[in-house]
């Protein structure tokens, strides 16, 4: 028996195609945010082929769509996909999700919260602040930031 944890064979880092899905994701967040919109707990898997896969969950309190969102993309892993949304089984994920996040000063800030993984690498999380939802061209946004390491989803 090896003393090896899973966490010990995962990568570091997110490969190029976690970069787009992740990045796509908060983007369109970002632009229902400026026009307004609401944006529930939203997830987008994609399989090996590419073919991705989004679902938006609403029906409950936030902290219950993040799980449902998190309990999705293992259940896609079990079922090796999802046929009715054309995606094989998930090699990568991201989920956001608006949230708030303590500032330097201790301050709770509107964020865009997102975590994402990859089968094989460890999974992370990031959050972007925000102001001015509604506002359109006055809607601001920084750069996202590191939020920490999450338990791998895949």
């Amino acid at each position: 028996m090896s003393g090896t944890r899973e966490d010990d064979t995962r990568a570091d880092g997110i490969s190029p195609e976690l970069d787009r899905l992740s990045a796509a994701l908060m983007g369109d967040a970002l632009d229902l945010l400026a026009a307004g919109e609401d944006v529930n707990v939203l997830l987008v898997a994609s399989d090996a082929q590419g073919n991705v896969a989004s679902f938006s969950f609403s029906d409950d309190g936030i902290e219950e769509c993040i799980e449902g969102a998190r309990d999705k993309v293992r259940e896609l892993a079990r079922a090796h996909g999802d046929e009715r949304s054309g995606v094989g089984a998930p090699v990568r994920y991201a989920i956001t999700y608006v949230g708030a996040v303590a500032d330097e000063s201790g301050t709770y800030q509107d964020a865009l919260l997102l975590e994402f993984g990859e089968k094989g690498y460890r999974s992370y999380s990031a959050y972007s602040y925000f102001k001015g939802k509604g506002t359109g061209e006055g809607f601001a946004w920084t750069d996202p930031a590191p939020a920490g390491e999450l338990e791998p989803l895949l």
